[in-house]
């Protein structure tokens, strides 16, 4: 069987983490996004989770191999993160309030990418 990315050595701590809080947010904008599609007035919300799901889901892709455009991606990953936990932060939905706490620890880890 083979071993997971956030555990091969070619990443660095950092890396690991940050490309694991990467993939929460695609799982968990998915999920926040899809509950919203259904209310009124959270089009704003479905959007800012799309476009968590599209930057978050290639970012973990570059830092997967080790990709030299990673650390610029890692910035755009912690804007549009940032903005989808603002948004989602206005909703009193049991969706948007866990999408925003993991959206600001997925921020955090991606900035501490950013040289």
């Amino acid at each position: 069987m083979s071993q997971p990315l956030t555990d091969a050595a070619h990443l660095s701590e950092r890396e690991r983490e940050c490309l694991e809080l990467c993939r929460h947010a695609v799982e968990v904008c998915e999920w926040c996004a899809d509950e919203c599609a259904g209310l009124d007035g959270m089009t704003e919300c479905v959007r800012h989770c799309r476009d968590v799901t599209d930057v978050a889901s290639l970012h973990c892709k570059l830092l997967a191999r080790g990709s030299a455009h990673r650390e610029a991606l890692a910035g755009l990953c912690a804007t549009v993160c940032r903005q989808c936990a603002e948004e989602c932060r206005q909703h009193d939905h049991d969706h948007c309030r866990a999408c925003a706490e993991v959206l600001s620890e997925c921020a955090e880890a991606c900035e501490s990418m950013v040289k």
